[in-house]
């Protein structure tokens, strides 16, 4: 069983007991969260799917928030003496999923 949820304007493909790195959203660690934006929804070969979003939900507990990796933004024009370097990390959240509720 497994599902396609939509959060910070990315697709994850999720089912129960997975642990996923998401965009940074609003909760306390500990905390549980409710998706509803699910696009997709498989169970035991049975497959539910919408043009924007199904009737189903995904539940799931916040574990913890940190930053990213470091991406390092390079820009350069040659013969013109132009160099900039910029870094930039991402703030995520750290997500389980605790199960899929279909209706």
């Amino acid at each position: 069983m497994y599902a396609v949820i939509e959060t910070g304007g990315k697709q994850y493909k999720v089912s129960p007991g997975e642990v996923i790195k998401i965009e940074k959203i609003k909760g306390e660690c500990g905390s549980s969260i409710e998706f509803d934006k699910v696009h997709l929804f498989v169970d035991e070969g049975k497959v539910t799917c919408g043009e924007k979003v199904i009737n189903t939900k995904v539940k799931g507990t916040i574990l913890s928030e940190g930053k990213g990796k470091k991406v390092i933004v390079f820009k350069f024009k040659k013969r013109k003496n132009y160099r900039k370097k910029l870094g930039h990390r991402q703030y995520y959240t750290s997500v389980r999923v605790d199960e899929i509720i279909s209706n």
